[in-house]
């Protein structure tokens, strides 16, 4: 493999999960094979954070297709602008926020393999994300829990949260995704453990964003399990927390990790640009 990168640093977060990144400029990373060294690092870590970059929207993109295939902006919303359907536009003014604990786009068959945030507005206080590490999840479960969930799986529902946007301002025309219109949003199955694709490690693959319902056991067994999952989720000790500065861009595994946004600025405006790396259809034990 060759590349022109320099040499990188990593600088573990925390034990659980994290990497800063120091010693590149994400400009010139162009190519699968730069890349691909990146790659390794967000199996490894699950969250790499670039600080103070200096990227335009088409830089951005630009260095989202080095890590990956890249995807629309969102099933549903559309993309930046003609130029840029691939970045998703993340406005607290108008409904880009997101505190609670979620995996991105686990209500779609292929939700993404990872995701690449710039920020690009922010407030002068407040306004950070956490991510959660879900193979640490996993294994914090008793060894008779595990057995149980790794035999599970669960409903992804997203109408909650974009139903109406597709519906009232959309007319019923959401994006193309995996080369199919979204028309509707019909609940998915997942595993409630998945198997990484590039690792092998298992993770618990729900998240109070979207998981809805076990469907092997009851409904009031459901909401029991799915509460010691989610709880496992929050734990403090799993996640690591960024406060954003100016330029910074966080690339994270989507299928090892969730994340949450937290809503603590008011009405300050907030805005971030996000690129999905098109992903595989989760498999479980």
């Amino acid at each position: 493999m060759t590349t022109s990168l320099p040499p990188v640093v990593l600088d573990r977060l925390t034990p659980a999960l994290g990497a800063r990144v120091d010693g590149i400029d994400l400009n010139e990373v162009r190519t699968r094979e730069d890349g691909a060294l990146l790659r390794a690092a967000l199996a490894e870590h699950k969250v790499l954070v670039f600080p103070g970059q200096s990227l335009t929207p088409t830089a951005h993109r630009d260095f989202a297709a080095a890590l990956g295939e890249i995807t629309p902006a969102h099933p549903i919303v559309p993309g930046l602008d003609a130029d840029h359907p691939e970045i998703y536009v993340l406005d607290s003014r108008d409904g880009g926020k997101s505190p609670v604990w979620h995996t991105d786009v686990t209500f779609m068959p292929r939700p993404p393999l990872g995701s690449v945030l710039r920020a690009v507005s922010l407030p002068p206080n407040g306004g950070d994300t956490l991510w959660t590490d879900l193979e640490a999840a996993y294994r914090s479960l008793s060894p008779v829990l595990r057995e149980l969930a790794d035999k599970l799986t669960a409903l992804h529902d997203g109408r909650a949260d974009f139903e109406s946007y597709l519906r009232d301002r959309l007319g019923g025309e959401g994006s193309t995704w995996e080369g199919e219109r979204v028309r509707s949003l019909e609940p998915v199955v997942h595993p409630v453990v998945r198997v990484h694709p590039e690792t092998g490690r298992r993770s618990l693959f729900v998240n109070p964003g979207f998981t809805t319902r076990l469907l092997e056991v009851s409904e009031s067994e459901s909401r029991s399990l799915l509460g010691i999952f989610f709880a496992a989720i929050g734990r403090p000790e799993f996640t690591v927390r960024h406060r954003w500065a100016d330029g910074d861009v966080v690339v994270w595994d989507n299928r090892s990790t969730a994340h949450y946004a937290v809503d603590d600025y008011g009405d300050v405006e907030r805005v971030m640009h996000r690129v999905t790396l098109r992903g595989d259809v989760p498999v479980g034990v």
